[in-house]
């Protein structure tokens, strides 16, 4: 089982998105905090840590984070924008201090629709030179995408434009939008219909398996992705019997996931998968239990399948 931790090390980001659920706030770790915190996942025996934001690049001691882990032999990865990354000096920096996997969030392949989406003009270009820069170093990594109503039928387009322009990319995650809370609130705009991102999610997942990649999507009920619902990030949790623990810069401090539990409407009742899906996550506030629907395949070999892979 493979149980990461997530540290955040700051609130603050150099981008507005307007699809972000994740409030800013003046609020960072300093140095000695963030080591506190590495070594009680270690003390967990977590397998690494996840460093995030906000903007983890934003932090002036980020270098010394990535090389503490390192020293106290956790792996370490972090959560990016791809923003300030596309600096080839301070990836340099990083790189030299132990970085050896990050996560980059893009939203979209249209120059414009990504500078829409995140309220930066360059976003894309920066995005672009940075896995230009991860690739050239052989540095692990891997893509994440928000689903939103802006981007949710062209998932597919978007990935074959990465893989096609950078082949050393393997792994990609997509995270259903959480409308509840900071800036989705203030722009309902960004929240899509589930059926919006069905198809084009489907023929993403198609596309990176035939090709030999690997994927997770979170927060999608899995009738809305049966075929590969070994891809949930929650139903693999539930199977597997992990938890998740977040540490928050804000008044949640410390939250330790095990159940992996959203809402079940009417149709989850006679549905097979049930027992192994999440549900649907703000449920009859911002996506409608109206849109679930119950689907009548075994899920046994689901579990087999995840109890097989790490």
């Amino acid at each position: 089982m493979a149980n990461l931790g997530y540290i955040q090390i700051t609130r603050l980001c150099n981008q507005k998105c307007r699809f972000c659920s994740n409030p800013e706030r003046e609020a960072t770790l300093t140095f000695d905090q963030a080591k506190v915190m590495v070594d009680d996942f270690i003390s967990r025996g977590y397998d690494g840590i996840i460093l995030t934001g906000g903007e983890p690049t934003i932090h002036p001691d980020l270098p010394k984070i990535i090389e503490y882990a390192h020293s106290k032999g956790i792996h370490s990865r972090i959560i990016s924008n791809g923003q300030r990354l596309a600096d080839p000096e301070y990836f340099n920096e990083l790189v030299s201090a132990g970085l050896d996997h990050v996560h980059v969030s893009i939203q979209t392949f249209d120059p414009k629709l990504q500078a829409f989406l995140t309220g930066k003009e360059d976003s894309l270009a920066n995005i672009l030179k940075t896995l230009e820069l991860l690739g050239e170093a052989k540095v692990n990594s891997d893509i994440n995408t928000t689903i939103n109503h802006y981007n949710a039928n062209h998932l597919d387009s978007l990935v074959i434009f990465l893989v096609q322009r950078f082949p050393f990319l393997h792994h990609f995650v997509w995270n259903n939008l959480d409308p509840s809370m900071n800036r989705a609130t203030e722009n309902p705009d960004v929240v899509h219909k589930l059926w919006e991102c069905e198809l084009s999610l489907r023929k993403a997942m198609q596309f990176l398996e035939k090709t030999g990649r690997s994927f997770r999507a979170e927060k999608v009920p899995l009738c809305y992705m049966t075929e590969y619902a070994w891809a949930s990030t929650e139903t693999r949790k539930i199977i597997k019997g992990e938890e998740r623990i977040v540490r928050f810069l804000d008044e949640k401090g410390m939250v330790r996931e095990t159940l992996f539990r959203h809402g079940k409407g009417a149709a989850c009742a006679v549905c097979r998968l049930e027992p192994i899906c999440a549900g649907l996550y703000d449920m009859d506030k911002s996506y409608s239990s109206s849109e679930l629907f119950p689907v009548f395949v075994d899920p046994e070999p689901i579990r087999k399948k995840v109890l097989s892979e790490p």
